[in-house]
């Protein structure tokens, strides 16, 4: 979704919302029956400022009365003067809260700035009018605007009608069907979004990429099929094509799509990383093997490249250089070697080390035994740099021994010590906190690799081998998560 996207949708319902002030006013108070009769004909012919004027008088001298005050704010929003039209809208619910027309006044005008206060009111509004196609559909906007795809749902459901041959607005029902895994029901409102924009490509691709995650390849090779027909398909539609291909068994397709994506986009990494996992799913590991150097030869800094290469090699039991890829692979991308909680904490801090340490201590200064807080701190002095025999190194270390012997269970604690260790020349306790580690976490990849290098330097190789191929394997689940993920995300 581009970033005008949040603005047209909201066009899309107020315009279909206008009529909403065009209400008939029929509130009579007792006594302004012969002002609001004269007021109500001058907003009916067109004349707002006249309609204005006599307001002015009218809520003096009858302010309690919600039907002025709900003229006053139509007017007001005819005369394109939001602020006043809110305000006299809002003084009317405060006298009458169940007042329809001033609700959807309200609503309207907050639902156009984008404001989540037009929520309540068309909650409200919806109580008393629980079939409003309309509320429904402004109320299915605020909220997917707010990543509330869960309370979103009912409302666009309700008012799917309303959005027939507004694409933006269908896009957004069919993510919030996504992240609810409704695939089947999410590629069908997508496919009618792409009735409305013929020959767009980008909504083609989005098609494609829901019927993949609802285990549809036939109908993503149907929706791709007039892309791929055009002569030039671009390297986007071809890795969609080749994963389509490989999911309906037609292998050689697939490798053959792979190929002219990668001649398109000779530097995409995922296409290569997409070759490598096809190649070691039909044991084709050396033809991987080819392939993944082709991408590494225009991208030699690439971690994820030197990842699938030592899980090519190590399918081919060439351990030295599969552990010498991994070892590049961490080098080139330290942060594989981050727990799930300091990657968090890292992201909050902006990768602000000294940040990070100075709230840590704060917090620490606090709770003193809190294992989690301790093993943070552990975490990313490793990460700083800590070097063997400095004040860093020791106070790492001190920390990591708490933490572990606080919570035994903390398996990122464990892979911290590891590492420590390691890095301190003391394998053989290396080994032991590595397996500890992945006794507790055994998907912890960091863990497996640390216990690898601990054994060699130990000179007990005889397990080298399977833990390389257990690495390779985790790498690959990995690689197919994240391509799944990266479908997820281009369809939001």
């Amino acid at each position: 979704m581009n970033s005008t996207f949040p603005v047209r949708l909201r066009v899309i319902v107020a315009v279909l919302a206008t009529s909403l002030l065009l209400f008939p006013l029929g509130l009579r108070a007792q006594n302004a029956g012969v002002e609001e009769n004269r007021i109500a004909s001058e907003l009916r012919e067109g004349n707002n400022e006249k309609a204005l004027e006599l307001l002015s008088t009218a809520v003096q001298k009858y302010p309690t009365d919600a039907q002025l005050w709900t003229m006053q704010g139509v007017a007001y929003s005819r005369q394109g003067q939001k602020k006043e039209a809110l305000t006299a809208f809002q003084h009317a619910l405060k006298l009458a809260p169940d007042a329809i027309p001033a609700l959807e006044g309200a609503a309207q005008i907050e639902f156009e700035a984008g404001d989540t206060r037009a929520i309540p009111h068309l909650e409200r509004l919806l109580k008393l009018r629980p079939e409003d196609t309309t509320s429904h559909g402004m109320l299915a906007v605020l909220q997917y605007q707010q990543a509330n795809c869960g309370k979103a749902l009912p409302h666009f459901e309700k008012a799917e009608a309303l959005f027939q041959g507004h694409p933006d607005a269908l896009h957004a029902y069919a993510v919030c069907l996504v992240r609810a895994k409704q695939m089947d029901k999410a590629a069908s409102v997508l496919e009618n979004a792409a009735r409305f924009e013929s020959g767009n490509a980008q909504e083609t691709r989005l098609l494609a990429s829901v019927e993949l995650m609802a285990h549809h390849p036939e109908s993503a090779l149907s929706a791709l099929a007039p892309l791929l027909k055009s002569g030039t398909p671009d390297a986007e539609t071809l890795e969609l094509a080749s994963l389509a291909y490989e999911a309906t068994h037609d292998t050689q397709r697939a490798v053959d799509a792979l190929r002219q994506a990668i001649l398109a986009d000779p530097k995409n990494t995922s296409l290569y990383l997409d070759f490598a996992n096809l190649a070691a799913d039909h044991q084709s590991f050396q033809v991987g093997i080819n392939v993944v150097n082709d991408g590494l030869a225009l991208q030699p800094q690439s971690a994820p490249l030197y990842f699938a290469r030592g899980m090519l090699y190590s399918q081919v039991s060439d351990y030295d250089k599969a552990q010498a890829d991994f070892e590049t692979a961490y080098r080139l991308d330290p942060k594989q070697s981050l727990s799930a909680a300091a990657q968090g904490l890292m992201a909050a801090q902006q990768n602000d080390f000294d940040g990070a340490l100075k709230s840590i201590d704060e917090k620490l200064a606090k709770k003193p035994n809190d294992p989690v807080l301790l093993y943070l701190k552990a975490d990313i002095l490793t990460q700083q740099g800590a070097e063997t025999g400095t004040e860093r190194f020791a106070t790492a270390m001190r920390e990591a021994k708490q933490a572990v012997a606080l919570n035994p269970a903390l398996a990122p604690a464990h892979a911290v010590l590891s590492k420590l260790y390691l890095q301190g020349g003391d394998n053989q306790q290396a080994i032991k906190e590595s397996r500890k580690a992945l006794e507790l976490n055994p998907k912890d990849q960091a863990s497996i690799y640390r216990l690898i290098q601990a054994l060699r330097k130990a000179g007990d190789t005889a397990e080298v081998p399977g833990l390389l191929k257990r690495l390779a394997r985790l790498r690959e689940e990995t690689t197919k998560q994240e391509r799944e993920q990266n479908r997820f995300k281009l369809v939001e």
